[in-house]
C-alpha cells in the first residue's frame, strides 16, 4: 500500500483479501450480487450475505447499506456496506458540457460514498476500503468518479474520527495513476501571474 496521506492509501488488489475492517461492494438495486466485485464479494462472504439481502428488499440508487461480513469475518472484516452507484447516461436533462457536480449521476454518486462513511462512523470502523463504485458496467468515467470519491472522502475525514483510514482500491495500475493525480498535493499558496510581467525599467 501507498500511503498518500496519514488517513488515505492507494492499492492494487483484489478488495476481499484487504486487512480493513469493512468492505464496500459496488452493489446493484436487487443487493443480491451481480458481476465484477459485487459477484467477488458475494462469493467471498459466503451465501450467508445472500439469504441476509434477499429480506433487505433492494436499495434505491445513491443509498447504501450495512451487513454483516459473514465468512470475510474470519479475515478480520466487520461489515459490508453494498452502496449502490449510479448508472452513467440516466440524467436526462444532460448533454455532457456539464462540470464535476452538475449531473444526476454526479450528484448520486456523492451521496453513496457520503452515506457509505457515515455507516462506517456509526461502527467507529478503524478502516475502510473502497472500490471505484459506478466505473465498472454502469460506465461512469473513471476520472470523473476519481474526483467525486477524493473530494468527499477528504472532506469528511477532515471533519471526523471515524473511520481512521481510507483504502481506494483500484482495478489496475492505470486507475492507480488516477486516483494518485487526484490525490496529489496542490499548491494553493503560488501567486497567480496574469498575462506577461511587465517591464519595471521602462
Amino acid at each position: 500500500m501507498e500511503p498518500l496521506t496519514d488517513r488515505i492509501e492507494l492499492v492494487v488488489a483484489d478488495i476481499t483479501t484487504l486487512p480493513v475492517e469493512v468492505i464496500v461492494n459496488a452493489a446493484n438495486e436487487s443487493l443480491l450480487g451481480g458481476g465484477g466485485v459485487d459477484g467477488a464479494i458475494h462469493r467471498a462472504a459466503g451465501p450467508r450475505l445472500l439469504a441476509h439481502n434477499r429480506g433487505l428488499g433492494g436499495a434505491k440508487t445513491g443509498d447504501a447499506t450495512l451487513t454483516p461480513a459473514f465468512d470475510l469475518e474470519s479475515l478480520g472484516v466487520r461489515h459490508l456496506i453494498h452502496a449502490v452507484g449510479p448508472r452513467w447516461g440516466t440524467d436526462p436533462y444532460a448533454d455532457g458540457s456539464e462540470g464535476i457536480g452538475y449531473r444526476l449521476e454526479d450528484v448520486q454518486l456523492g451521496q453513496c460514498y457520503q452515506k457509505c462513511l457515515e455507516l462506517a462512523r456509526e461502527v467507529r470502523a478503524k478502516s475502510v476500503a473502497f472500490p471505484a463504485i459506478s466505473t465498472g458496467i454502469f460506465g461512469f468515467p473513471p476520472e470523473r468518479a476519481a474526483k467525486t470519491a477524493v473530494g468527499h472522502v477528504r472532506y469528511f475525514l477532515e471533519r471526523n474520527a471515524f473511520p481512521e483510514r481510507v483504502v481506494f482500491c483500484c482495478f489496475s495500475p492505470e486507475d492507480l495513476a488516477i486516483y494518485q493525480r487526484e490525490l496529489r498535493p496542490r499548491d494553493f499558496t503560488a501567486p497567480i501571474q496574469i498575462g506577461a510581467q511587465r517591464n519595471r525599467d521602462k
